[in-house]
């Protein structure tokens, strides 16, 4: 693996063990040349997944994208870092177990609002305000609505 400080070549694992959720391995990794040291991890990928969006345009799946707007939702909330990776985790192997190779955003947008809600119910809203477009405070007042009808 290519060193990402320096970009020499040659790098070393330090150390491996499972993340605590057995879905990956975790290694330390260093640089003979410049001494960084750095964390990968590597996951299982069963299949290349595809988003199809609302355009009809297609694009690959990225686990970075679905974690960025997990944590955005999640900001300033008591939901440490672990937490995040395990709901990205299993909202891969959800995607991955449905059988597609093509899977619609909205799809996508529908199994993050279900994590969130069950996770964090102000993530849960903030994500739902972009996910579902809200213009007006009413949308906010007809969302949360329904939540305390649940």
């Amino acid at each position: 693996m290519r060193c990402p400080f320096c970009h020499h070549n040659d790098t070393q694992v330090k150390d491996s063990r499972p993340t605590e959720d057995n879905s990956a391995i975790r290694r330390r990794r260093s640089c003979p040349e410049c001494s960084a040291r750095w964390t990968t991890f590597e996951r299982v990928q069963l299949r290349e997944l595809s988003i199809l969006k609302k355009n009809d345009k297609k694009e690959p799946f990225e686990r970075e994208k679905l974690a960025r707007s997990l944590k955005m939702a999640l900001q300033k909330r008591p939901v440490d870092e672990d937490q995040v990776e395990r709901v990205v985790s299993s909202i891969q192997r959800r995607l991955e177990s449905l059988g597609e190779a093509e899977i619609p955003s909205k799809v996508i947008g529908e199994i993050v609002m279900d994590v969130l809600a069950d996770l964090d119910q102000v993530a849960y809203v903030r994500f739902a305000s972009v996910y579902r477009n809200f213009r007006e405070a009413k949308d906010f007042e007809a969302f949360v609505g329904t939540l305390s009808d649940e």
